[in-house]
Formats: structure tokens, C-alpha cells, sequence
């Protein structure tokens, strides 16, 4: 005998294309965090990522079981990927970063797919049983990342694994360098196309544009190549320090310092005792002992990128970026090299544009057009001066 479910009504339909959107919804977080845990280098991080991807297939399999039982046609699940773009934003942005965008896709998740009743009762049962989970979930992370402690009874297994990566040092993990080059780009593109736009203003796109945007081109370069190698020295040199200032306290006041480093381990909520015990242990130790209060005072001894990749990086990309809007003067003078000048600028804007939402994680398109108004605005400037300026003379 057919099961009432499976007969078709209004009802059984508005819930069959509820959960198909549910569904799509955790295959899609189910590939973001295993992208995730493919990326992170730490073992026990790793570990976290893919427990985390496990409990999205959790709920995939529970939605596919209400499908089965309203009779619907469960599609193939290798159909449902992440856009392109998404990918390479979650593999190239800070991974802290992608967590905290996730969470908030799942919210928005959670009120536009979860929130409203279909009509269909044990669906909607489903959905509210994965509504109080998501929420949870994100209550824990929100929390942690205010500083409060989780509420223990609304925790779940999944909540109190978000919790765990909320105390990592994430954005540790990255590609800074990758980072560096393209906000290098964007620097040495908008500094050079102001000058090139207020010079040809003021000379009418005379051979002079040519002479001046290679210099400022040579000059950015170098300047950020040598800012961005200092950067990355001193955030090395710092981190030398603080992890010298905590062998120094180890030598002078080793009592204190157990002392601090049972306090840590309380606050992770070992209790007094053990935290006390396991300090005495790792104090017997002085290089042990630093290590531990290295971890937990200072989130690790990590000091940065390697400064000569950074200052490389930075010093090829902003050169690259300064030198297109000059390339058209190599060729043309006069008012068609400032037109040109003009075009191939913006088009750049837009590329470098849509290159930053790799790392701040916004829509291509919209980063894009952001940074082509910016061009505008900065070349129609200057430009502008330069009119003026030549009037004026």
C-alpha cells in the first residue's frame, strides 16, 4: 500500500523542493570544509576540518531519507559543486576567514531554507530538528569568537568541534605572499594610472607621460619591494622577542610561570590538580616548558612569511601592475595614447579587482567594479589637475 507521503499534493511538493534545496545546500558545506582540511597542513586541524564536512553529511543523509519517503528522485549528488571562483577562494583566503564566511552563509542558510514550514509535518519536523543544530552551531562559534564560553547544554558534537578551531591561530595559515602580489598589483596599477592620467593632462599625451609613468612604476616597485621585506623582518624580529622575553621569565621566575601555564590549562577546562600536575611535568623541562607557554601565551612562535619571498613578490607585482598603464605610450602619443591608456587601465582595474575576492571573499564581479570606479575616479582626478595645471602655465 502507498504511503500517504508519497502521494502527490501541494504540500508534499513544497517540501520535496525545500529539502532538494537543503540537500544542495550541505553537499556544498560538505565540499567547502574537506577543501578546507585538504589545505591545512596540521594533522589534528585536518582532522577537525573533515569530522566537521562528516556532520554536513550527516545531515545530507537525513534529508535523502524524508526524500525517499515522500517517493521523490534523489539527483546525482556529483552534479552539486562549488562555483570555481569559490574554490579557489577557499583555497587561497585565510582559512579563519573562510570559517567566519561559511558561518554566515549557513546562517542565511538557516532562516531562507530551515526557517518557514512547508506544510508537510514530518518535513517540517526535519527541518526544525536541523534548524536548532545549525543554530547551535553557530552560537558556539559566535561565542567563542566574542570570548564567552559555549553553553554547555546547547552544545553538539559539531559546535564543540567549531569551538576548537575558534582558539587556533588560523590566520597563520595562508598564502600571504600570494595575498602580497595581488594587493601589490592593485597599489603599483592605481598609483601609476593617477600619475600617467595627470601627466597627460597636463601635456596632452606627450612623449614626457612615457618618461613619467616609468619612473613612478620603478619607483613603486621598489618602494614596496623594500616595505614589504622590512614588514616581514620586523614581524619575525618581534616574534624573536616575545619568545626571548618568555625564556628570560622561565629563567627568573619558573614558579610563576607554571603557575601561569596551570592557568592556561584550567581555562581549557582541565581541572586544578591535573592542570597543576601536568605544569609541573612540563616545568622539569625549561625548553619544554617554553614551548607550551609559547603555544598558549603567544599562539605559537610563527614569525611570518620568508621576507625576501615577500619583498620579491610584492616588488614583480606592483611593477607588473604600475607598467600597463604606461604600455600603450610605447606606441602612441597624444590623445589616442590617453584613451588607450584609459582602456587598458580599467579593464586591469577590473581583473585586479576581481583577483582581491579571492582573499576577502566577496563576489568577483562586484570587487571588480569597486576597483574600476576607484580607477575612474582617481584617473578622472587627476586628469583633471593635470588640465588644470597645464591651463594655468
Amino acid at each position: 500500500m502507498a504511503r500517504p507521503d508519497a502521494r502527490p499534493h501541494a504540500d508534499s511538493q513544497a517540501a520535496i523542493t525545500r529539502l532538494l534545496t537543503a540537500w544542495r545546500g550541505e553537499i556544498q558545506a560538505r565540499a567547502a570544509y574537506e577543501a578546507l582540511a585538504a589545505r591545512e597542513r596540521d594533522p589534528k586541524r585536518a582532522e577537525v576540518l573533515r569530522k566537521m564536512a562528516d556532520a554536513e553529511g550527516a545531515h545530507r543523509t537525513r534529508i535523502e531519507a524524508r526524500l525517499r519517503e515522500l517517493g521523490a528522485a534523489i539527483p546525482d549528488p556529483s552534479s552539486v559543486r562549488l562555483p570555481l571562483w569559490t574554490r579557489l577562494q577557499i583555497r587561497l583566503a585565510p582559512v579563519e576567514r573562510v570559517l567566519a564566511w561559511r558561518e554566515s552563509l549557513e546562517d542565511d542558510e538557516v532562516e531562507g531554507v530551515y526557517g518557514s514550514p512547508t506544510g508537510d509535518r514530518a518535513t517540517d519536523e526535519l527541518l526544525v530538528g536541523l534548524r536548532k543544530e545549525e543554530r547551535s552551531h553557530a552560537l558556539a562559534a559566535e561565542e567563542m569568537r566574542a570570548g564567552a564560553p559555549a553553553a554547555r547544554g546547547a552544545e553538539t558534537p559539531e559546535g564543540r568541534l567549531r569551538r576548537i578551531l575558534g582558539r587556533e591561530r588560523w590566520h597563520q595559515t595562508g598564502s600571504s605572499w600570494i595575498s602580497g602580489a595581488v594587493y601589490g598589483a592593485n597599489d603599483g596599477l592605481g598609483a601609476v594610472f593617477g600619475i600617467v592620467a595627470g601627466v597627460s593632462g597636463a601635456t596632452g599625451g606627450s612623449s614626457f607621460v612615457l618618461t613619467a609613468g616609468l619612473a613612478g612604476a620603478i619607483a613603486s616597485a621598489l618602494s614596496m619591494a623594500v616595505g614589504a621585506f622590512l614588514a616581514e623582518r620586523s614581524t619575525a624580529e618581534v616574534a624573536a622577542a616575545n619568545v626571548e622575553g618568555e625564556r628570560r621569565e622561565i629563567a627568573e621566575h619558573p614558579e610563576e610561570e607554571r603557575e601561569e601555564l596551570s592557568l592556561f590549562y584550567q581555562l581549557k577546562g582541565i581541572d586544578k590538580e591535573q592542570a597543576d600536575e601536568l605544569a609541573a611535568r612540563l616545568g622539569g623541562n625549561a625548553d619544554t616548558m617554553l614551548q607550551a607557554l609559547v603555544a598558549e601565551e603567544l599562539g605559537g612562535a610563527d614569525g611570518g612569511g620568508n621576507p625576501v619571498q615577500a619583498g620579491i613578490a610584492a616588488g614583480i607585482s606592483t611593477g607588473v601592475g604600475a607598467f600597463v598603464p604606461v604600455l600603450p605610450f610605447f606606441w602612441l602619443t597624444g590623445t589616442a595614447g590617453v584613451i588607450w591608456a584609459a582602456i587598458v587601465s580599467l579593464i586591469a582595474h577590473f581583473l585586479v579587482g576581481a583577483a582581491k575576492s579571492l582573499f576577502t571573499l566577496r563576489t568577483w564581479w562586484a570587487s571588480g567594479l569597486e576597483m574600476t570606479v576607484a580607477g575612474v575616479i582617481v584617473g578622472g582626478a587627476t586628469y583633471i589637475l593635470g588640465v588644470l595645471f597645464r591651463v594655468s602655465t
